[in-house]
């Protein structure tokens, strides 16, 4: 993860990516549980399983980048698979590849897993 992220975003960058998170997992949830209501079929079910797995490490923060390129991906084929309006697919895509290019953020659990730690370092005294 450090090899993605040289820095995990702190201060208000940090809170604004946590709300990224936070807002796109949640408009994920609704959108995956409203589609896996009732037993749909296969082919409907498995984007939104998906669709909710990824959420819910949105939310956390786990695996940010792997994450929100499963979002981009499942929303770029449901908008070329399902009839409708593909704009709240377009819309989840594109927060879902933003979070995967940007990371994080620092509260989240990818910046305690793989952040930079400080370590103190103290003198010997004989």
């Amino acid at each position: 993860m450090r090899r993605l992220f040289s820095t995990f975003a702190h201060g208000w960058p940090g809170a604004a990516l946590f709300l990224l998170r936070l807002v796109t997992g949640i408009a994920l949830i609704d959108r995956g549980g409203t589609g896996l209501w009732g037993w749909p079929p296969i082919h409907l079910a498995v984007p939104c399983a998906v669709a909710l797995a990824a959420a819910i490490l949105l939310i956390i923060g786990l695996w940010t980048p792997i994450a929100g390129t499963l979002v981009a991906a499942v929303e770029a084929w449901t908008v070329f698979s399902q009839p409708g309006d593909p704009w709240i697919y377009i819309l989840l895509g594109a927060l879902g590849a933003a979070l995967a290019l940007l990371g994080p953020g620092a509260w989240s659990v990818d910046a305690r897993l793989f952040g930079w730690k400080r370590l103190d370092i103290r003198s010997r005294k004989n």
